[in-house]
């Protein structure tokens, strides 16, 4: 098994979105998630998480007899027709600890995130993970812009009958995207926490990687243009570190240079690297290579 990381990190990461809906709100007919009072726009912390998963999968397989599989120790719990039950139930070990031990040493994200494995036959209790994200949060408010759309077919016989009018039939439906709008996340990796999974400097370099290319390769209609904007690494020399969270990510500002921002040039994302506290190193992407 791999060795963990000693060293807790800290982390700001900016992403932008333009004609898009970066994180739809199913309680709000999918219009993009807003904050209720300051109209600021959100993306939860599972979005992000599910980009990373989805990069890793693509990242760490291999082909073997036409088929796709993870490299191990690189599988992925959380994903689509993942019977949970099932994979925790198949985990080795005489007690909830070995079976903890069993399922991160072959996944990624339990690895990484964590995971309630209290369900099933087997329950192997709960791992928290090294890695925490934060709501994203966009740096103004955003406008929730909602587009007609039309599609040049019908789902059923009834509807093409109810149009029959007309000389071509279509189903009438709605988009809604922001304009544009920067969000910033930040991030944690706790070395104490890292001890328990295993979670190695390979996981972490492969986060980071997995952070900057999460839009990548996930690219939909109604996601617009995503882009990683900026990666704000700081890396404490100690297991419990040597400096706030709080502090360090205030070291990070945004400047505004346009009332109406509609691109990254709009905005100047500024890191203060100046009288650093002992024992705190920061690293700065995409000015410097973070994988």
């Amino acid at each position: 098994m791999s060795v963990a990381i000693k060293n807790r990190h800290d982390f700001v990461f900016f992403f932008d979105v333009k004609d898009g809906n970066p994180n739809g709100d199913p309680d709000q007919v999918n219009l993009p998630r807003a904050d209720a009072e300051d109209q600021k726009g959100l993306v939860t912390d599972v979005c992000i998480k599910r980009k990373v998963r989805n990069f890793v999968m693509l990242e760490k397989s291999k082909l073997v007899e036409d088929k796709i599989v993870p490299v191990d120790g690189f599988d992925i719990f959380i994903r689509q027709g993942q019977v949970l039950n099932s994979v925790i139930d198949k985990a080795t070990g005489e007690n909830i600890r070995d079976r903890q031990v069993n399922l991160a040493e072959k996944y990624f994200d339990i690895r990484t995130f964590g995971a309630v494995l209290a369900t099933g036959d087997k329950g192997a209790g709960t791992i928290r993970g090294p890695v925490q994200f934060t709501f994203s949060r966009s740096e103004d408010r955003i406008f929730q812009a909602e587009h007609s759309i039309t599609r040049c077919a019908v789902t059923t016989e009834e509807d093409a009958k109810k149009q029959e009018s007309r000389e071509y039939a279509s189903t009438f439906g709605r988009k809604t995207t922001v304009p544009y709008a920067l969000y910033r996340m930040h991030g944690f990796v706790s070395a104490v926490d890292a001890a328990k999974t295993k979670f190695s400097e390979e996981d972490l370099t492969l986060l980071w990687k997995s952070l900057i290319n999460a839009f990548e390769h996930d690219r939909a209609a109604a996601r617009g243009e995503m882009n990683p904007r900026k990666l704000v690494i700081f890396k404490h020399s100690s297991h419990l570190g040597n400096e706030l969270s709080g502090r360090l990510f205030e070291r990070v500002t945004v400047k505004k240079n346009s009332d109406l921002p509609r691109g990254k040039d709009d905005y100047t994302i500024e890191v203060n690297k100046e009288q650093m506290p002992s024992g705190v190193e920061v690293k700065v992407w995409p000015e410097e290579v973070v994988y």
